[in-house]
């Protein structure tokens, strides 16, 4: 025997032994996705308490607004949706459910990001130019979770942008193959400074952050939920000449 082969399962261990390994394994595997799904809420909560910080700041300055209320609200209850969803994950495995599918509309998601951010928006004199022209843009998804991918991508851009920057929002159809549904094409584009192409490669890779104080976790968030909703994220990029980060959703219309 060598001196590895007490590591190895299958290597002359009796099977007591290798349920131990196996066990060992498994739970250290469930430690290491655990960390992971802790800084994703962690990074998700901060995101919400940007955008309630700042209805609290317009709410102090316009007095009572019932609409602005009810969208602190909503972002109250989407924090303590992603609180329970890592409570469930940390506690024994019971099946994993299937999201909340509903129609969304993709210019409401968008819209309602941007009435999230204004503060942030005016704040810096950002020129939002929105080139909307896929109908209403209507996909099936989990509206909380897109949501969370629209404030990254608008959180990221609005931070990458200088005073008087321009933000634009695009969506279109795209041709489908024969046989495939229809696609939806969403961007959003910054004219900021840009990413290099060795940053570039690296963006979506969990704990990647040239933030100096950045988790390195939103768009890895971003990945896989589009991922689970059947799209694709990408991201173009130059230094100098902006960054552009395009979804690609199947459409129902």
């Amino acid at each position: 025997m060598t001196p590895c082969d007490d590591l190895i399962p299958g290597s002359g261990r009796n099977p007591a032994e290798a349920e131990s390994f196996d066990q060992k394994i498994q739970r250290l595997d469930r430690l290491a996705n655990l960390g992971l799904v802790s800084a994703s809420v962690a990074h998700e909560i901060k995101n919400g308490l940007v955008a309630i910080n700042t209805f609290i700041q317009l709410l102090l300055e316009k007095g009572e607004d019932r609409e602005l209320s009810e969208t602190v609200q909503r972002e109250l209850r989407r924090i303590d949706t992603l609180v329970t969803q890592m409570l469930r994950f940390a506690g024994p495995t019971r099946g994993n459910a299937d999201p909340a599918m509903t129609d969304v509309h993709i210019h409401d998601l968008f819209e309602h990001a941007l009435r999230l951010l204004h503060y942030q928006i005016s704040g810096k004199q950002i020129n939002v130019v929105r080139n909307f022209q896929a109908g209403r843009g209507t996909v099936r998804g989990d509206e909380g979770q897109l949501q969370q991918v629209f404030m990254n991508l608008l959180l990221n851009a609005i931070e990458a942008l200088g005073d008087n920057g321009v933000l634009t929002l695009t969506t279109e159809f795209q041709a489908a193959a024969p046989g495939s549904p229809r696609q939806i094409l969403i961007a959003v584009h910054d004219t900021g400074a840009g990413i290099s192409s060795e940053n570039l490669k690296h963006l979506f890779e969990p704990f990647f952050t040239t933030k100096k104080n950045g988790t390195g976790l939103g768009l890895t968030i971003c990945d896989r939920i589009i991922r689970e909703h059947g799209g694709i994220i990408a991201a173009r990029s130059e230094s100098g000449q902006g960054t552009t980060l395009s979804i690609t959703l199947p459409a129902l219309e």
